[in-house]
């Protein structure tokens, strides 16, 4: 599957596709008022940050307890109740008198209910499309994740500006349930793709097949820590520029959207297979001129350049499915969609500390120089070979 006209008629993908967008819309909203409040009422970078980006450092708790749901819920019925609880928590973060204690445990507690999202949402699409379809489908989510991030901080930036951060978070509600309604009418009932009831020895027996595989630990490391750790220098964009933020949000979106045209559409298999270490490259490079404190448009075209490098997460999943048996792809897509969103967390958390020690500047260039000596050292792991032979079935090859 090779068109864009061939995804739209497979049946189902449109609404999917359409109820997703919401999701992300509601998420960005949500998020750029959330942080904004945060950092009025507190003056800290950390705060600001964590509390955009905080809810998916409770995912990893969730990939160790719950992740088995991903193939053993309904996925209609699981995505319908995740799309409802975000919009409850959501509409009581926006209610006025809750305390930062308060705020922070509901992050919390929607960060464990999302990591069931990643797995059962990319699980479907396994199954609503056919097997040469689904990269080509991921990218368009992908594009469509960051039309929506550019409408939706460019949006939120202008009513947090006109109403206030609170209303925001009302809208990003009232989204979310729209979302919930689109998969709920939108797609038909399915069982389970796997037997059993989730639990959490589960959870951890299925972990650990994923894991135990040399290459898939390699591919899951390269999807989650480079990623995360730019995301860390994405989270100051709140203190660094307070008035441009919407502006850098945008642009980010922006350049992940070229990005996954780019890589998603218009490169043939052949090529894209070997540019996940140059992607990952390009994604954290760029950061370190930023400690500098360029004008406003040179650092959104900065940001714009390197947000092209996520791109690299779709030839890092299409290896992964690759690695993965069939039985266990929603799993194997949770893991990758948990862990990375939990680094993601991480990294919010160490550049909002370094941002408060030091300076958002600098915490943008530390981060970054990090991502670039992550991707070197496991690109350089994924050339050596093991000692021991490869596991019996398992592809061999790089991490990159």
């Amino acid at each position: 599957m090779r068109s864009y006209r061939a995804l739209l008629r497979t049946p189902e993908f449109t609404p999917f596709f359409l109820s997703s967008a919401l999701h992300v819309a509601a998420q960005t909203i949500g998020g750029l008022a959330l942080g904004v409040l945060v950092y009025r009422a507190t003056q800290s970078p950390l705060l600001s940050a964590v509390s955009m980006f905080g809810p998916q450092l409770a995912q990893v708790l969730g990939a160790t307890l719950l992740l088995s749901g991903s193939d053993r819920l309904p996925p209609r019925a699981a995505l319908t109740g995740i799309g409802l609880a975000f919009a409850a928590g959501t509409a009581l973060l926006a209610l006025p008198g809750l305390p930062l204690p308060g705020v922070f445990g509901v992050l919390f507690l929607l960060g464990l209910v999302a990591s069931l999202g990643g797995g059962v949402r990319w699980g479907l699409l396994t199954e609503i499309l056919p097997k040469d379809g689904y990269l080509l489908g991921r990218s368009v989510f992908n594009m469509s994740a960051g039309l929506m991030q550019i409408t939706g901080y460019a949006l939120g930036g202008a009513l947090v500006a006109a109403l206030s951060p609170r209303a925001c978070l009302f809208l990003a509600a009232a989204l979310y349930v729209l979302s919930s309604a689109g998969v709920r009418l939108g797609l038909t009932a399915r069982p389970p793709r796997a037997q059993g009831r989730p639990s959490v020895r589960a959870t951890w027996r299925t972990n650990a097949v994923l894991w135990s595989h040399r290459e898939r630990r390699l591919t899951y490391l390269g999807l989650w820590v480079p990623n995360g750790l730019v995301v860390g220098c994405e989270s100051l964009f709140v203190s660094y520029d307070p008035s441009g933020v919407g502006v850098l949000f945008a642009c980010a979106a922006f350049g992940m959207l070229a990005g996954d045209v780019t890589v998603g559409r218009l490169l043939p298999p052949r090529v894209r297979a070997g540019l996940a270490t140059p992607l990952l490259l390009l994604l954290a490079a760029p950061y370190p001129v930023l400690a500098s404190r360029p004008p406003l448009a040179v650092g959104g075209l900065l940001v714009a350049v390197a947000s092209v490098g996520f791109a690299a997460s779709l030839v890092q999943q299409e290896r992964l499915m690759a690695l993965t048996p069939e039985e266990l792809s929603g799993h194997a897509l949770g893991l990758h969609s948990t862990g990375m969103l939990t680094m993601q967390g991480v990294g919010a958390a160490v550049a909002g500390s370094v941002g408060q020690m030091w300076s958002p500047a600098v915490g943008m260039a530390v981060m970054g120089a990090a991502s670039v000596a992550v991707t070197v050292g496991l690109g350089a792991a994924g050339r050596r070979r093991p000692a021991t032979a490869p596991e019996q079935g398992a592809p061999v090859g790089t991490a990159s």
